[in-house]
């Protein structure tokens, strides 16, 4: 079970003025090396916390988060789990490819910029190469962010509502190229969304209600 993704028996709570929020109240989930996991519920039931906690961006009350050849989810690199966020954090003054390209080169790849611009062009994105991404779209945004995260073929994607800027017939595009991509690489892939699309392409649906996981 070492090279599973997961989290076992995970709690979370926040303050917020008086109440106290339970996040997460014992969740446990795993991911797989090649499969796709989907993570539904609606806002405010503890998705993106899991997500964070599964980062190490947050700490759990209670409960382990593994992260397969990491010490501390926190300290793991993008080749170990790369991350798709929906906020998508590109760089103003880099290019896209220069974008995608970064974890390419911090990782020690041999040609940095020609994967990035091959990642590109699987995600229709080749001819925006050199724009920089305040000259695109917010759609053009996210696939760059998705580029981004698949250009090491990580061991692990996680990434927060991908598609949310994305028209039917992109998003179908988009998890078929995860699929394929992370299918060869071995990748394992956690998307948290709301989108039918995404959970017709899952090998498996996690469902959060109000802080737990539960039966459909």
């Amino acid at each position: 079970m070492s090279d599973v993704l997961r989290a076992d028996d995970v709690h979370k709570s926040y303050r917020r003025g008086r109440e106290q929020v339970h996040a997460l109240r014992g969740v446990s989930i795993e991911v797989h090396p090649g499969e796709v996991v989907a993570l539904l519920g609606r806002s405010g039931s503890g998705k993106t916390t899991l997500l964070n906690c599964l980062l190490g961006w947050e700490t759990p009350d209670r409960g382990l988060v593994h992260v397969p050849g990491a010490e501390t989810p926190a300290s793991a690199s993008w080749a170990t789990v790369a991350v798709v966020p929906q906020r998508f954090g590109l760089l103003e003054e880099l290019s896209l490819a220069d974008n995608v390209a970064m974890p390419a080169r911090l990782a020690g790849l041999d040609d940095p910029r020609g994967t990035a611009l091959g990642v590109l062009e699987t995600l229709r994105l080749g001819h925006l190469a050199d724009r920089p991404p305040e000259e695109v779209s917010l759609g053009e945004q996210q696939r760059t962010a998705i580029a981004r995260a698949l250009v090491v073929s990580p061991a692990f994607l996680v990434a927060d509502e991908p598609t949310g800027r994305l028209d039917e017939d992109l998003s179908v595009h988009v998890l078929a190229t995860l699929r394929e991509v992370c299918a060869a690489a071995g990748t394992g892939v956690l998307i948290a969304s709301h989108d039918p699309v995404v959970v017709a392409s899952a090998d498996r649906v996690v469902r959060l209600s109000d802080g737990l996981v539960v039966d459909d």
